[in-house]
């Protein structure tokens, strides 16, 4: 199988793998890993900020002493206030002064990310879970698309990779398939749909590289694929996790105030805040940190793809074995 893909001539890599941007998972070294492992690592700004404590530009320039290969940035263009958005902008602007050249853009119009790194040689892709989000992301300018399926961690889409693809090939863009990639097979499964690569998320999480904590980890390897479930209470959307006592305690739907407060034009970007800030502080407290962590007070994000994924190995590791089985397929 030929490993030549759209995305690899985009990003400029080996494998048509990214390394999905997680928060809280995507510390310096894990996105260093990818890239150097033959993929495209993408840094997350708050991750790298917030949770691990890195000033931005600084942040880049240990991933750069790490590798000298691509690496990537998720930009989330959501304009929930005008200081987020202003602080976006700045990191996109420092990126690009650093070297940075592949973005991937989610929740909002792409449209001035592809304006203000194009003219440099920047490339954008944009997450998208149905095709109304594909036609706006298109026509926002950008060279490809992510499409999240229902198999994803975090915020995961309704369709499976297959009517996804579906939907977005008739639209001229590279597709690269995130959710339910565990293993090789799958790999090699998602390229031979058609899709121009992978996005791994959970797959990253169960390795060395990443700083998750232990006992995360462990619970990806443990976890089976009816492990899974969707809970309102960390963004009052769907967000895939493991369950564990704590979910089971607070439940996985929002009360009928929420939802009313969601539904309401001006309230919903307050509460909107609200949960995020919320879901900052809790996943940053139970999800990082090479301690243990009591299953009881944990939230862990994950995907479908815990069914393939049998042991905590290097990124290195994965990615000989994706290169080599997708050879000899």
């Amino acid at each position: 199988m030929n490993l030549t893909t759209p995305l690899t001539t985009h990003a400029g890599i080996a494998l048509p793998i990214i390394g999905g941007a997680m928060y809280p998972c995507s510390n310096p070294e894990l996105v260093a890993a990818v890239s150097e492992a033959g993929g495209i690592g993408i840094i997350q700004p708050i991750s790298l900020t917030y949770v691990h404590g890195h000033r931005f530009r600084e942040g880049i320039r240990l991933i750069r002493r790490l590798t000298p290969k691509p690496i990537g940035m998720n930009a989330l263009i959501e304009a929930s206030s005008r200081a987020y958005h202003e602080r976006m902008i700045g990191w996109v602007d420092t990126a690009l002064e650093e070297g940075v050249r592949f973005f991937v853009t989610s929740l909002g119009n792409p449209r001035w990310v592809v304006d203000r790194v194009s003219p440099v040689g920047g490339i954008v892709y944009h997450d998208v879970t149905e095709r109304k989000w594909a036609l706006k992301g298109r026509d926002g300018g950008v060279h490809g698309l992510i499409a999240v399926n229902r198999r994803a961690g975090g915020h995961s889409g309704s369709l499976g990779p297959e009517a996804l693809l579906a939907q977005l090939t008739d639209l001229g863009l590279p597709v690269v398939a995130a959710g339910g990639i565990g293993d090789a097979p799958e790999f090699v499964a998602a390229l031979r749909l058609g899709y121009a690569g992978v996005q791994l998320g959970t797959r990253l999480i169960a390795t060395p590289e990443c700083t998750a904590s232990d006992a995360y980890k462990h619970a990806i390897v443990a976890a089976r694929e009816e492990d899974i479930v969707h809970t309102e209470r960390l963004s009052g959307v769907p967000v895939a996790v493991i369950r564990t006592p704590y979910i089971d305690r607070i439940g996985t739907t929002i009360g009928p105030v929420a939802r009313w407060l969601f539904r309401g034009r001006r309230t919903k970007k307050w509460i909107r805040a609200w949960y995020a800030l919320k879901s900052l502080r809790d996943l940053k407290r139970t999800s990082i940190g090479r301690r243990s962590t009591d299953p009881a007070a944990a939230i862990w994000q994950a995907g479908r793809s815990v069914a393939t994924i049998g042991a905590v190995e290097s990124v290195a590791t994965l990615f000989e074995r994706f290169r080599a089985h997708a050879e000899a397929a």
